[in-house]
């Protein structure tokens, strides 16, 4: 009898740990894709774009990186709990990509010569007067990108690098687009 009662003690204590650990476990982790925003994750995990930001103590929703693991949570009690367990993880996460980031596009520096560089100049002139803060609804920066392009980093060094790779991708030369751009208005 005594041994019934052990093993029935052990087996209690084991299915306890065991949803415990379920219950603890229950938060996903995602690492943020190439066009992935909050919203989209949120929606894709069935979650909230709130929870998603409290379960990851982001200052900026609109702000996140490419390889940045993010915490889905299934519930706000479990991920209050979880977060302050994993927050200084995160964090060191979230800063050491933003400085890999910003090393990134500190080092870049366009290619772009002759009659592509004018092209270049003209086109950034008539689409935002040169100005890296210019914004048009969901059009961002000096050669009016698409936000989603830009994916929240709108420094002058992204928006070079992106706009050279965009039109590099879509005309293969500023010149093209120039042209493309007058006979249509828009590149």
């Amino acid at each position: 009898m005594k041994g019934i009662k052990s093993v029935i003690a052990a087996s209690t204590t084991l299915l306890g740990l065991l949803l415990v650990g379920i219950s603890a476990d229950a938060s996903t982790k995602v690492t943020v894709q190439s066009g992935d925003t909050v919203s989209k994750l949120a929606n894709r995990n069935n979650v909230s774009i709130s929870d998603v930001e409290k379960a990851n103590n982001l200052s900026n929703i609109n702000m996140i990186y490419v390889g940045q693991e993010l915490i889905m949570p299934t519930s706000g009690d479990q991920t209050q709990s979880y977060t302050q367990v994993q927050q200084p993880q995160n964090t060191t996460t979230q800063q050491n990509n933003q400085v890999q980031s910003n090393q990134t596009q500190a080092n870049y520096s366009s290619n772009v010569s002759g009659n592509d560089n004018s092209a270049k100049s003209w086109i950034a002139n008539r689409e935002s007067s040169g100005s890296y803060s210019a914004r048009n609804g969901q059009y961002v920066g000096k050669y009016q990108l698409s936000s989603s392009y830009l994916n929240g980093d709108y420094s002058a060094a992204n928006q070079e690098r992106v706009a050279d790779n965009y039109v590099n991708s879509r005309y293969g030369s500023w010149s093209a687009a120039k042209s493309f751009w007058l006979a249509n208005g828009w590149y």
